[in-house]
Formats: C-alpha cells, sequence, structure tokens
C-alpha cells in the first residue's frame, strides 16, 4: 500500500546517509533501498507532492503529520516545490535522482555534461507547475524564463472549485503565491512577471496573479516579514473572488451599468469576504481584504462604512496594486493606460483615495527602477 509520509521521511534519510557515506557503502545502499522500495509503492499513484515552507500536500490531501516538517523548507530552498513520479522507475534511475537532490543540497562544482545527463529518470520535480523538470536551478545573475502559465492554469482551477464547491482550496492557493514569490527571487534583482491580457474572458484570472505579484512586492519593500508576504500575496491572489458569483454579461458589459447592475458588481467584495471565511480559518487576512479592498482612505467607495476607521494595511497596500493593475488592462469599456498615467493618477489621489506612504513606496517600486517589471504572455488560454 501506498505510503506518501514513509517515502518522504525514508527520502530525508537516504540523502542524509549519502552525505556520510560514499557510494557502494552498505549503510548507504540500505538507506537508498529503503526510499526505492517506498517509490516503488508510489511510482503508479500519479499523485503529486506539494512542498511549502511548513506544509506537504500529496495529490489534493494535505500530510498533516509533516507539518512542520523542516525538510519540505529544504527541498524548497533548492528549487523543489513539487515532485512526481511519472512512471515506474528503475532502482538505477531512483539512485541517479537521488544524486541529483543531495547535489542541489550540497553544492559542489559538477561537470556540466554530467549534469544533463542525469537529468531523465521518470521523477519530475521543480516549481508549482513542474517549469523546472529536474533542471538545475538557475544562478542569480541569469535571465528568468516563466511564462506563469501552469499558475494561470491552477487559478482558473481554483475558481471553478471555489464555484462548484464553495470552498477555497487554501493549499493550491498558497502553492500558486508561492510559485509566483519563487518567479519573482528568480533574478539577482527583484523582478515582477505580471501577465498580459490576451482576452477578456481571462481578466479574473490574469488580474489576481498580477495583483499577487505586486502586493508581494509592494510588501517586501517595505520591509514585511516574509510569512506575512506571502499571506498578504494569498490576500491579492483572492480580493476579487467575490467575481464568480457576477453574470459574465455584467462584467463584460462595455457600457455605463444600470444601478443594479451596479449593485451586482458591487456586492463582489462582500460575497468574497464570505467565501474565504467560511473555507478556512487561515485566510482571516484575506477575507478583511476583500472585504476592503474598494473601500477608500477617506471612508468612501464601497461597501460602505459606517463610520471612520482605518482598513488594515494590507487592504490598503492591496487597493494601489488592484487600481494600477485594472487601469493598466484594456477594459470592454476602455484602453489601458501607459504606465506613467497610472502612476500620476495614484499620486493625484493619495490622501484621499490611497495611502500616501503606499503610494511613494509603490511608485518608486515601479518608476526608480526598484524591481524590473517584466509582461509576459500566458501560453495557456482555455478557460
Amino acid at each position: 500500500m501506498a505510503d506518501p509520509t514513509g517515502f518522504l521521511h525514508s527520502l530525508a534519510q537516504a540523502l542524509s546517509v549519502m552525505a556520510l557515506y560514499p557510494a557502494g557503502h552498505p549503510s548507504r545502499e540500505r538507506a537508498i533501498d529503503l526510499a526505492y522500495q517506498h517509490a516503488e509503492e508510489l511510482s503508479g499513484d500519479r499523485r503529486a507532492f506539494t512542498f511549502l515552507e511548513d506544509e506537504v500536500v500529496y495529490g489534493r490531501d494535505r500530510l498533516r503529520d509533516l507539518k512542520g516538517w523542516d525538510w519540505a523548507s529544504r527541498l524548497v530552498d533548492i528549487g523543489v516545490q513539487r515532485l512526481e513520479f511519472e512512471r515506474q522507475v528503475t532502482r538505477d534511475e531512483f539512485d541517479e535522482f537521488l544524486q541529483e537532490i543531495f547535489i542541489r543540497l550540497n553544492p559542489a562544482p559538477v561537470d556540466t555534461a554530467e549534469r544533463r545527463q542525469m537529468r531523465s529518470f521518470g521523477i519530475r520535480f521543480g516549481s508549482v507547475g513542474l517549469q523546472d523538470q529536474g533542471a538545475p536551478p538557475a544562478p542569480p545573475e541569469t535571465t528568468l524564463d516563466v511564462t506563469l502559465g501552469d499558475e494561470a492554469e491552477t487559478f482558473r482551477w481554483l475558481q471553478h472549485e471555489i464555484r462548484d464547491q464553495g470552498m477555497v482550496p487554501l493549499m493550491e492557493a498558497e502553492a500558486v503565491v508561492r510559485s509566483l514569490s519563487v518567479a519573482m527571487h528568480a533574478d539577482r534583482r527583484m523582478v515582477l512577471p505580471l501577465l498580459q491580457l490576451k482576452e477578456f474572458d481571462q481578466y479574473t484570472t490574469t488580474h489576481a496573479l498580477n495583483v499577487a505579484v505586486l502586493s508581494m512586492a509592494l510588501a517586501q519593500a517595505l520591509g514585511v516579514p516574509k510569512k506575512q508576504i506571502r499571506a498578504i500575496g494569498v490576500a491579492g491572489l483572492l480580493h476579487d473572488i467575490g467575481k464568480i458569483r457576477i453574470p459574465l454579461e455584467v462584467l463584460t458589459k462595455p457600457g455605463k451599468l444600470s444601478d443594479e447592475e451596479r449593485r451586482i458588481m458591487n456586492q463582489h467584495p462582500v460575497d468574497a469576504a464570505r467565501i474565504i471565511l467560511e473555507s478556512e480559518e487561515e485566510l482571516e487576512l484575506a477575507a478583511v481584504v476583500a472585504y476592503e479592498h474598494h473601500i477608500m482612505l477617506d471612508g468612501g467607495g464601497y461597501p460602505a462604512v459606517h463610520y471612520a476607521r482605518e482598513c488594515t494595511l494590507a487592504s490598503r497596500m492591496v487597493h494601489v496594486c488592484d487600481v494600477f493593475d485594472a487601469l493598466s488592462t484594456t477594459r470592454p469599456y476602455r484602453e489601458a493606460w501607459p504606465q506613467d498615467k497610472v502612476l500620476s493618477y495614484l499620486d493625484e489621489r493619495a490622501g484621499s483615495e490611497f495611502d500616501p506612504e503606499l503610494v511613494t513606496a509603490f511608485n518608486q517600486i515601479m518608476r526608480a527602477g526598484a524591481a524590473q517589471v517584466r509582461v509576459l504572455n500566458e501560453e495557456r488560454t482555455t478557460t
């Protein structure tokens, strides 16, 4: 019977023993044999492992016994965020796979030709979406190579799950944000990989990923702790999830909305907060951000506030990023604004609609080269 937890423990044990004994040593071979035995039991399952900082997911199941497992963060740090058996592997192939992981954990000069020979052994691993597929992690000075197509595909699946089940798949949302974070930091300087809209039907997906990236960049620029940056990224990803309840003809209407259509549109922050709160206690921040992200600094916007109060910092951050991406995108009723015009709009409304300190930090990121912006075309366009 397949034992995913047992496999991961035996994998970690084999990698630890490999650091102590040379190839061919009986202790090393026994540890690898045990890990391979578990791998054989899993190879027909075709479910992938997803590693987060303190969580492990197998398929869609959270392995609760491995919460806080230190090897999860170690694997993520070397670019192994996901692992999947493509087929039944041989003992030699499994040994080559272990060698590749061991090299990543213990970097040393390795002949390039030798590294290339170790890349096809029936086990896929890399970042979420399996974009890496076993290739060694890129050094800091290399060019970012990412499309975000897999992340967009996952988010569209997530939207369908929420529409059908009424619940947010937290692990998948966190995995998308983690993958976006990896893409942002795959270069020496911070890179903002933003998706360019091809068809308006993709707007909610494109917008969600862009707002998540921009929100994490702004949080990082403000010195927010790493774990909180990811929470803000999840909030940015889910901020508009209430729009799944808006009819497509209202979302894509090219002309002015009627009073009833405007009422339906303005309901999406409340709907989003309800969906998120009913899903996971851990998503409390995302629920607050979803509810508040259209409330202005001076109390205007929607939902209407009945007494003066300050929205959370995360909500104020997502508000800035939300408006920036919305104005930068062609909509059915207007063309996209150029970046300078959008940033000037943020400046003009700082102090009334937006938090001035956040606008200053955001504009510095976009104008002063604090981050490199790369606009990407998503290859997958199915909805």
